[in-house]
C-alpha cells in the first residue's frame, strides 16, 4: 500500500535518528515501527491469566456474608445518628 503520511517534528526527527543508527531504508524502518507499535512481531501477547486466591476470613458461623454491606450502612445510620442526638 502506498500513502502519504504527514509526521510531528519528534517523530521526524526520532525516525530520521532509526535511520542513521540502523543503516535500513526509511520504509523498513517505519514498517518495523508499525509492526512493533501494532503488536504485530513474534506471537502475540497474552495477559497474564487471572487468578481467585481464596482466604479464610475468620468469620463466625452465622454470619451472612451476602449481607455485610447492610451492616455497614446500618453502622453508619446509627453513628451519625450518634453525632447529631438523635
Amino acid at each position: 500500500m502506498r500513502t502519504t503520511l504527514t509526521l510531528d517534528a519528534d517523530v521526524a526527527a526520532r525516525l530520521k535518528q532509526e535511520i542513521r543508527r540502523s543503516g535500513k531504508g526509511p520504509k523498513s524502518v517505519v514498517n518495523e515501527a508499525l509492526r512493533l507499535g501494532l503488536g504485530l512481531t513474534g506471537k502475540p501477547v497474552r495477559s497474564p491469566r487471572f487468578e481467585v486466591r481464596p482466604h479464610a476470613f475468620g468469620f463466625k458461623p452465622g454470619v451472612d456474608l451476602d449481607r455485610m454491606n447492610q451492616l455497614v450502612d446500618e453502622l453508619e445510620s446509627e453513628g451519625t445518628a450518634g453525632k447529631l442526638g438523635r
